[in-house]
C-alpha cells in the first residue's frame, strides 16, 4: 500500500522533504483524554498491551488527534523479557515489576529464544490492524529494547536510579551476562523481524538504561548487540535510541542503522560533527519545555530546528512526553515544527 505521507521515510532515508516530519515518543498514551477513558474501562496496562483491536486503536488516537507524521505501535518493550519466560506486572504509579529475577546461570538457562508468532503474536496482530485501520496515511514504527535495558529489568527486578545488581553481573559475571544478552538478542531479531513482516514502516530500538554504563561496558554488553540487530534487518530504516550516551556517538556512527536518536541533553551539532551526512537525527526537545506557556513552547521547538538544521532531521522530544503534559502544548510543538520548517525549506526564513 503506498503511503500518503511517507515524510519520516524519506528523512530515514537521508533523502530531501518539504519539511521536517514529526512524532513524539509515549504520543499513544496518558496525555490524550480518549486513552485515559479507554484505559479506565480496563483491568490495566497489561490487558491493553494484550487484546489487539485496543492497542490498534491507542496507536491510531495520535494521529487523529495531533496529526503527527507517523504511529508507533502501543506495547512495551517488557513484552520481551515475559515472551522468554519472565513474567512482568505493570503497578500503576509505580511502574514494571518482575516477581522472579533472574540471579544465576539456572534461571539464565531456563529462559528461551522466544517464536514470535507463539510467543508475541498479539503484537504482531496488533501491527496488522493497526495497519488496516491507518490505510496507509502515516508509517507505522515497531520497536523493542535493546538487549542491555532488557538485562537490566530481568536482573534487576525493577525500575531502579543505579540499576547496580544488574552492573554487578557485568563485573562478577561477564560470560553470564553476555549468555543471557545473547537469548535477549536473538528473541529480539526475530520479534523485529516478525514486525516488519506485520506491517511495520520502521524500527526503533529503545536502550533507555544506557547511560547508566561505563563507556567500556556500553561497548562491550550493548553496543555489539545493537550492532547485530541492525544488520538483521537491512529492508528498513531502524533507529537507536540510547537515553544518556553521548560517549557513544563515534560508534554509533557506524552502526548500520538510519537514524540516531538524541536526548535533551545531547547538541546536535556537536552530534553532526562527529557522524557526518550520513546519518538522520532525530529529537531532542526537552519534555519539560511543554510545560511553558504556548509562546515558549513555539520558541524553544524554534531553536531546536535551528541546531538540527532543515535536513536529515526527524522533530520528536529527546524522551517520552511526560502524562501530565497540555495537549494543547503538544499540538503547538507538532504544529510549530510543520510551520516553521516548511518556511525554512522555502527560504522564507
Amino acid at each position: 500500500m503506498m503511503l500518503k505521507n511517507d515524510l519520516l521515510l524519506r528523512a530515514a532515508r537521508g533523502e530531501d522533504t518539504e519539511r521536517t516530519p514529526v512524532w513524539l515518543m509515549r504520543q499513544a498514551g496518558r496525555i490524550l483524554p480518549q486513552y485515559r477513558a479507554l484505559r479506565g474501562r480496563l483491568s490495566g496496562f497489561k490487558e491493553l498491551v494484550e487484546t489487539p483491536e485496543l492497542a490498534a486503536e491507542v496507536t491510531i488516537q495520535p494521529v487523529d488527534a495531533l496529526d503527527v507524521d507517523a504511529a508507533i505501535i502501543f506495547s512495551d518493550i517488557l513484552v520481551v523479557p515475559e515472551a522468554m519466560g519472565l513474567t512482568y506486572e505493570m503497578v500503576e504509579a509505580r511502574g514494571p515489576l518482575f516477581p522472579e529475577t533472574i540471579q544465576n546461570a539456572h534461571d539464565v538457562a531456563r529462559m528461551r529464544i522466544a517464536d514470535p508468532e507463539e510467543h508475541l503474536g498479539y503484537v504482531l496482530e496488533a501491527i496488522r490492524v493497526t495497519k488496516r485501520g491507518l490505510n496507509g496515511r502515516v508509517p507505522l514504527i515497531g520497536f523493542a529494547g535493546a538487549p542491555w535495558t532488557i538485562l537490566a529489568y530481568m536482573v534487576e527486578g525493577h525500575g531502579s536510579k543505579t540499576f547496580s545488581k544488574a552492573r554487578r553481573l557485568l563485573y562478577t559475571e561477564p560470560a553470564l551476562a553476555h549468555e543471557l544478552l545473547r537469548k535477549i538478542t536473538a528473541t529480539t531479531i526475530a520479534y523485529l523481524q516478525a514486525q516488519v513482516e506485520a506491517g511495520a514502516n520502521l524500527i526503533q530500538v529503545f536502550d533507555s538504561w544506557a547511560g547508566i554504563l561505563p563507556p567500556h561496558h556500553y561497548h562491550e554488553f550493548s553496543t555489539r548487540y545493537i550492532r547485530e540487530i541492525c544488520e538483521a534487518l537491512p529492508g528498513v530504516p531502524v533507529t537507536v535510541f540510547a537515553k544518556g550516551a553521548f560517549f557513544a556517538v563515534p560508534e554509533f556512527a557506524t552502526l548500520p542503522c538510519r537514524t540516531i536518536g538524541l536526548d535533551w541533553n545531547e547538541d546536535p551539532q556537536t552530534v553532526r560533527a562527529v557522524v557526518g551526512e550520513s546519518k538522520t537525527l532525530q529529537g531532542n526537545l526537552d519534555p519539560c519545555a511543554l510545560y511553558g506557556t504556548p509562546e515558549q513552547v513555539q520558541h524553544a521547538t524554534i531553536q531546536m530546528l535551528r541546531r538540527f538544521g532543515p535536513q536529515r532531521h526527524i522533530a520528536n522530544l529527546g524522551h517520552g512526553v511526560y502524562p501530565d503534559t497540555n495537549p494543547d502544548n503538544v499540538k503547538v510543538f507538532i504544529e510549530t515544527v510543520k510551520e516553521f520548517s516548511t518556511l525554512a525549506r522555502e527560504g522564507q526564513i
